[in-house]
């Protein structure tokens, strides 16, 4: 069945001055979203591949500094116990994300565990853990936050475990934390059109697209350095993949290609990322929410409640329902089970949709049951 058709109609501000106002009408979701290609020229490509870059040496190495300073100040119990940890997590060539992680629900624990009398991490039982869940549920910590500190406290005692800390009987019978299981939520085709139409900001406009297109996550965008990026090819390579360190390489359509190409042409090509916010400086999760929040409250759509991550469920989403496998979209979002990736498949499942309304229009031409 053909998309439906729709029109866009939007005005870029161009190199300070130029406007170029753009009408396009379109039966493809891949529709072109950017400027004509007659207001760009192609920049040219590196003659070999470009070298990996890995961004985050640098930050893995200060973060690790920053948590051993912050731990050897405690005097929680368990604490010498909590560095070993940590400089085996390091040495494991971990990211800057995990051993933050790791370091903080392993301190808040022992925290927990000196406020409530616990002098000596020897005396650990199952019910300090129990305890500990409870105090967090009560703090109102959502049940997934609560689950992932659980499964880094665990992390934590199976190291003391086979360092003969603790007996190997805290593992048994381990706490489970029941996850509901929630449906991603893409962006309505409407609101996205809408959405979309509103953005003349070029870097803004390179950056949403760039996500809608690809699939990635916010993280992996902002460590983008020009380099990693094909244009010939329309692919771009994530060295290190934000959550498992598995990398991969990702695709754009030409509606990105030439948003990203408008932000090229105008971009400060001294700066080391892809996209930067003020005085160069690498743009932040924080301010890649609120430039995306902006535009949303600009378009009119800022009850709807949207994320910028959901640009990303819009992606999966919309690459389903046009009949792509499973297992090449669990590729492209970079999951490492593709169990996570069939989240997308309850939502798109246009077999069940077909069956159930068979069945509908069956019992309705047979009279037993009409409508009421």
């Amino acid at each position: 069945m053909d998309s439906p058709r729709y029109s866009i109609q939007y005005t870029f501000s161009y190199s300070g001055r130029l406007e170029f106002p753009v009408s396009i009408n379109s039966h493809d979701f891949c529709g072109n979203y950017g400027l004509p290609s007659s207001v760009y020229r192609e920049l040219p490509q590196p003659a070999q591949p470009p070298t990996p870059i890995h961004h985050s040496r640098l930050e893995k190495t200060v973060v690790y500094d920053h948590l051993l300073k912050k731990l050897g100040k405690s005097n929680f119990p368990g604490k010498e116990h909590a560095i070993s940890y940590l400089k085996a997590k390091y040495r494991r060539n971990l990211s800057p994300r995990t051993l933050l992680a790791s370091a903080y629900s392993v301190r808040l624990f022992l925290l927990f565990l000196e406020k409530n009398g616990r002098r000596n991490i020897l005396d650990l039982s199952r019910q300090d853990i129990e305890a500990y869940v409870e105090h967090e549920q009560d703090r109102g910590l959502k049940v997934l936050s609560i689950k992932s500190r659980l499964v880094s406290l665990y992390a934590f005692l199976n190291f003391l475990v086979k360092s003969d800390v603790l007996p190997p009987i805290i593992l048994e019978r381990k706490i489970r934390i029941k996850i509901p299981s929630s449906l991603p939520r893409a962006i309505a085709f409407d609101d996205l059109t809408q959405f979309l139409s509103g953005i003349s900001e070029i870097r803004d406009r390179a950056l949403i697209m760039l996500l809608l297109r690809t699939g990635m996550r916010i993280g992996e965008l902002l460590a983008l350095q020009v380099t990693d990026i094909n244009l010939d090819e329309q692919k771009i390579c994530i060295y290190i993949g934000e959550k498992n360190a598995r990398g991969r390489v990702v695709y754009f359509c030409d509606d990105a290609k030439e948003a990203l190409l408008a932000w090229l042409r105008m971009r400060d090509p001294e700066a080391g990322p892809l996209f930067y916010g003020r005085n160069g400086q690498p743009l932040s999760y924080a301010g890649a929410r609120k430039l995306f929040l902006k535009h949303l409250k600009k378009s009119g759509l800022a009850t709807k409640g949207y994320s910028i991550h959901q640009l990303r469920h819009t992606f999966a989403t919309e690459l389903l329902n046009v009949g792509m496998r499973l297992e090449v979209l669990q590729q492209l979002l970079g999951h490492s089970t593709i169990e996570m990736t069939r989240h997308y498949a309850r939502l798109t499942d246009k077999t069940r949709e077909e069956e159930y309304f068979r069945a509908i229009d069956r019992i309705e031409r047979e009279g037993s049951h009409g409508l009421y």
